[in-house]
């Protein structure tokens, strides 16, 4: 497999945390919808990522779908997303919670920083980053303990935690006024005490 896309992008580094974690082997392509927008369109028309290109030359777009496949190819007993029942609704519940969030800060992100300041419409910015900070809320409200645990109390991580791995990070970087340090305990706790364990997380760090 190739994942197509950068470490800044979150949606790209959860499908490759989650190729780490599987043991799934996979090459890189860095490319940043900034600056290589050209080649991305070449293998994803809608010029976004993360893509992968699968072995027969199959190209997935969306890091939801990408993720399914590594699921059905890796079978019930270790996909990382439930596959039944109400450990699968709360793992899916918890990805929609960040991956909504993280939606948002990238359109309050653009609408701040991609316009002249005469342009940006602040009421967007303002509605953007109220559902970013109402999602982080909610998301740190249904995470399991203040030590970091597993969302499910497992000896591994689901995807849920995948993606809250990958979310703060980002926001760190995009909109830091939302996450300041204390806000989000056990969000932070995670990423500081779990992420380092995590097969893939240190080297694939976003921070500049």
């Amino acid at each position: 497999m190739i994942v197509i896309g950068r470490n800044l992008s979150p949606f790209t580094r959860r499908v490759v945390l989650s190729l780490s974690v599987l043991g799934l082997p996979f090459e890189r392509r860095e490319l940043g919808t900034a600056t290589h927008m050209d080649a991305i369109r070449r293998v994803n028309p809608l010029g976004r990522v993360p893509a992968v290109t699968l072995d027969d030359g199959t190209v997935l777009i969306e890091s939801s779908a990408i993720l399914d496949h590594l699921d059905e190819l890796v079978g019930p007993e270790r996909a990382l997303t439930p596959p039944s029942g109400a450990n699968r609704r709360r793992v899916l519940r918890h990805c929609a919670l960040l991956t909504g969030a993280m939606d948002k800060a990238v359109v309050a992100y653009y609408e701040r920083t991609r316009r002249p300041a005469e342009m940006v419409y602040a009421p967007a910015v303002e509605g953007n980053e109220r559902q970013v900070a109402d999602g982080l809320a909610a998301a740190e409200a249904e995470r399991p303990d203040a030590e970091g645990g597993w969302l499910l109390g497992s000896m591994r991580p689901t995807q849920a935690d995948l993606t809250a791995l990958v979310a703060l990070p980002f926001l760190r970087i995009v909109l830091p006024h939302l996450v300041e340090p204390g806000r989000h305990p056990r969000l932070e706790a995670l990423v500081a005490r779990r992420g380092p364990e995590v097969p893939g997380f240190v080297e694939t760090d976003p921070t500049p």
